[in-house]
Parts: structure tokens; sequence; C-alpha cells
């Protein structure tokens, strides 16, 4: 086993950066920062950060076959345009419930864009209960609504097979699991995969690795795991310096280096004193898996 090694590789200051992806026609690595309101992309080849500035929340960025990218926005699933920096509304959700905004998304092998809402927070994981739902953009645009009662919608990932979908709601403190069937897009037979244990904190931002094997950002937990979905096991805990661990994302030439983004929103003057790096990026290599590329959403 290589040693692993995590390194604070930009340092911005984010309130809460979310939603890593990388991008391999550019070498980049793209992320919001939800209260900041802005996308960045990170060039990791001339350390260039490029924002773009939107009008409301930003929670997840994702590829878009067509160029540019997509990215959910308020309650909005939005194309962006990152040349003229532009944004167009695809579709809108929630609409009933002015105090909701989306939260984390991720593109579905298919090419729909999965992602979905809670209630905006008065406090870092403190908000109105059950008031999201999971919902998809279809690639004619069309939303699909899966479910609502939702606290804190947050990772999702399909595995190898595309066969199973997996997803976080973080105050139910599990990592769920669905049947997915690919052509339809539907979801069924929910299932617990894995029960966070307590120093695990809250399950943040998730992904898969090249051997099916699930990685989550543990809020609160400083943490990341890896997971075994079928046996309900911890393979692997590696820790950050940083408590408000938010998302994970493989990237790097070959998918061999893992990114992860964190918070600084929420802790006191003594919590940034004791962790500086909280809200930066970091990259951790040496676990000896990769990932896979991301998706494309096709519409």
């Amino acid at each position: 086993m290589s040693s692993i090694k995590v390194e604070c590789v930009l340092r911005e200051n984010y309130r809460c950066g979310e939603s890593p992806v990388w991008e391999e026609a550019s070498q980049s690595l793209l992320f919001v920062d939800i209260p900041s309101k802005i996308i960045c992309r990170w060039d990791t080849v001339s350390n260039q950060v490029q924002r773009v500035a939107v009008d409301a929340p930003v929670s997840s960025v994702a590829l878009r076959q067509l160029g540019g990218y997509v990215a959910t926005i308020g309650t909005k699933f939005c194309a962006l345009n990152w040349e003229n920096q532009s944004v167009f509304v695809l579709a809108m959700v929630d609409e009933d419930k002015k105090n909701n905004r989306f939260n984390d998304g991720k593109v579905d092998p298919a090419g729909r864009y999965f992602a979905g809402t809670m209630a905006e927070e008065t406090a870092p994981a403190v908000l109105e209960r059950h008031q999201g739902s999971l919902y998809s953009l279809f690639p004619d645009h069309s939303v699909k609504k899966y479910f609502d009662q939702v606290d804190i919608s947050n990772g999702l990932d399909w595995s190898l097979d595309h066969k199973i979908f997996y997803y976080i709601d973080s105050l139910s403190y599990t990592v769920d699991a669905f049947d997915y069937d690919l052509q339809t897009g539907q979801i069924s037979n929910r299932r617990i995969v894995y029960k966070m244990e307590k120093d695990e904190q809250i399950p943040d931002g998730m992904c898969i690795d090249a051997e099916g094997k699930l990685w989550v950002a543990c809020y609160n937990g400083g943490r990341v795991i890896r997971l075994d979905p079928e046996t309900g096991k911890r393979l692997q805990t590696v820790k950050l310096p940083v408590d408000k661990t938010t998302s994970c994302c493989f990237g790097g030439k070959d998918y061999s280096e893992m990114y992860v983004t964190c918070a600084r929103d929420g802790l006191n003057a003594e919590g940034l004193l004791r962790q500086p790096d909280a809200g930066n990026i970091f990259k951790i290599t040496g676990l000896g898996v990769k990932g896979i590329a991301p998706y494309s959403y096709a519409g």
C-alpha cells in the first residue's frame, strides 16, 4: 500500500466549498461555494481560479455534453455558458417552498442530472425538517420528482454496472441504496447500506471508485471514509486537518487523486485558529485506487 498524503492545494477560504467535479479536457477542478454564490474552475496546470457569480446559492455543478456546464442555483436547474458567464434556466422546482434551495447534484450514466432540495439553514445543519425532495432533470428538460420528506439531500452516485443508485439524506446518518433502471431513470427498493458511527458525524458528499466502493465526506467528522456497499463495512478512513469536510471526487491525469472540499462557515474564532485551512481544497494521493470520469448532462 502506497503511503497516503493529504495536502492543501488551494487556499481560498471558501465559506462552504462543495460539488467537486474533475474536467479532464482542461485538467481543471470545478466546484461551488454555496453561500458565496460562486462557481469556480481551478486550472491545476496554471493554478489559476476563474469564477462565475450567480444570483442565488449555488449547490452543485456538472459537465454538459453540449459544452459548458449545468448547475443547481436556488431552486433552478440551469445551463451555464462559461465564456460569457451567462446562465439560462432549464427548469424550476419547489416553487411552493420559498425557503428551499437545491443541495448536492450529480449526473447519472444516461446523462440525467439528479439533485435534491432542502430548507435554507439557519445555521450549518440546522433547518426546518422534511422540506426537501429528490429530482432529476432529463435530457429533454423535463423534471421527475422521486420522493419528498427529505432533510438535507446530499451525496449521490451509481454502481459501476449502473443497477444501483446510492443516496444520502444527511440527517438520517445513513448511506442508502435503490435499485436503478438506467433506461427509465426509475428507482425502487430503498435500503440502508451503511449507518454512520458517532465520530464520523454527518454524511455529506460522496463518490464511487473504480472498484465499486463508496467514499463519503464526513461533515464535522474531518475525514473521508471508504465503504463497501455490499457488506456495509467501512474499509478505510482518511483524516483531514479540517472538521467540515463536505464532498470528494477523483481527478488528475488517471483519476488516482482525490479532491476534497470543506467549509469554514459555522466555525468560531477558536475553531478557525485551530484549523486555518478550513474552506480550502485538499488533494489526497497514494490511496491505491482510482476513480471514474464524471458523466455529462445530455440535454
